[in-house]
């Protein structure tokens, strides 16, 4: 071997030995970045605090998506009631101008992903709507789903904040340019009844 070919062969080899501990730390996990594993948080109890009666306000904007300015207001009771760990099933019977609402909603939590699925249903149509499905951070909850309206289709957004107080605050909010902007067309206001089973029980 001369001397230009051994020069060649020391180079390349003080490559190979500087280049490969590089390689292998570019393929091993970022100690300082927390996996998917560790950032998922267990919600499967995030509509406990719904559980018991309510009294219901709800305002309803008559024909969304048309430039409608036109709200009608019910008031009302419900009930949410817990099925198992991760789902429960609110129902709610209100009235006003417009008539009367009795529906209910079913709420399922899957534990793989760590999302929810919100199912509604009212009395006069008889069918359960496509799952709303998203998920709870910093105590706000959204949740999305794909419908039609006047044969055009839409994004719907469910809002859910407050709920860990005695004033849960939801809002329904359409949208016809894919999430560009939303027009909110349905809110509801709930205050929790109390107990009255607590009243027969003694002072401690």
């Amino acid at each position: 071997m001369n001397f230009k070919s051994l020069r060649a062969y020391l180079v390349l080899g003080s490559l190979i030995v500087v280049l490969h501990p590089l390689q292998a730390f570019a393929q091993s996990p970022d100690a300082s970045k927390p996996s998917v594993q560790q950032t998922e948080r267990d919600g499967q109890h995030d509509f406990d605090p719904l559980i018991g009666s309510w009294k219901y306000h709800l305002k309803r904007r008559l024909n969304p998506l048309t430039g409608s300015t036109t709200w009608v207001e019910f008031d009302g009771t419900g009930v949410c009631r817990k099925i198992y760990d991760g789902a429960s099933i609110d129902e709610i019977e209100v009235d006003g101008p417009t008539g009367h609402v009795e529906g209910l909603t079913l709420r399922v939590y899957n534990p793989q992903s760590h999302q929810w699925r919100l199912y509604w249903a009212n009395k006069k149509i008889g069918i359960l709507d496509p799952p709303q499905i998203g998920q709870f951070k910093d105590g706000h909850g959204q949740f999305f789903a794909q419908d039609t309206i006047n044969g055009k289709t839409i994004l719907i957004r469910f809002d859910w904040t407050n709920t860990t107080t005695s004033t849960p605050h939801f809002e329904q909010s359409f949208s016809d340019d894919g999430g560009q902007t939303w027009e909110v067309n349905w809110i509801t206001d709930q205050t929790r009844v109390p107990d009255d089973s607590s009243k027969a029980r003694p002072p401690k």
